[in-house]
């Protein structure tokens, strides 16, 4: 397994969500150190680990440990994931409510244009 690529998937996907290493090791209850070494491919983790991290960035281990890339399209759902994880069902919703207004707004763009 080439432990540098799994690192800089855990920290592509930690910055996306715009969280430090301190941050993340507080909320998944691991050493700050530790997110780091992981990040530069030095250390491993447990299973338990594992789970507990992929879970808490909105990501599958299967694409964790895979090192092909996924398409765009797979990219935009995962980051979409991402957003919501760990959200209340009251934001959860509050999200749709706002993403179904910017689209209706697109579409009636849309329609004024043609």
């Amino acid at each position: 397994m080439n432990y540098i690529i799994f690192g800089k998937k855990i920290r592509d996907e930690r910055l996306k969500l715009h969280l430090t290493q301190e941050k993340l090791g507080k909320e998944v209850n691991l050493s700050t150190a530790y997110i780091g070494q992981i990040e530069r491919g030095e250390r491993s983790l447990t299973l338990d680990n594992l789970e507990i991290l992929t879970k808490r960035l909105g990501i599958s281990i299967d694409y964790l440990l895979s090192e092909s890339m996924t398409n765009k399209e797979e990219n935009t759902n995962k980051l979409w994931l991402q957003l919501v994880n760990e959200r209340s069902k009251e934001e959860k919703q509050m999200a749709v409510d706002i993403i179904q207004s910017v689209f209706a707004a697109l579409d009636n763009r849309k329609k004024q244009v043609h």
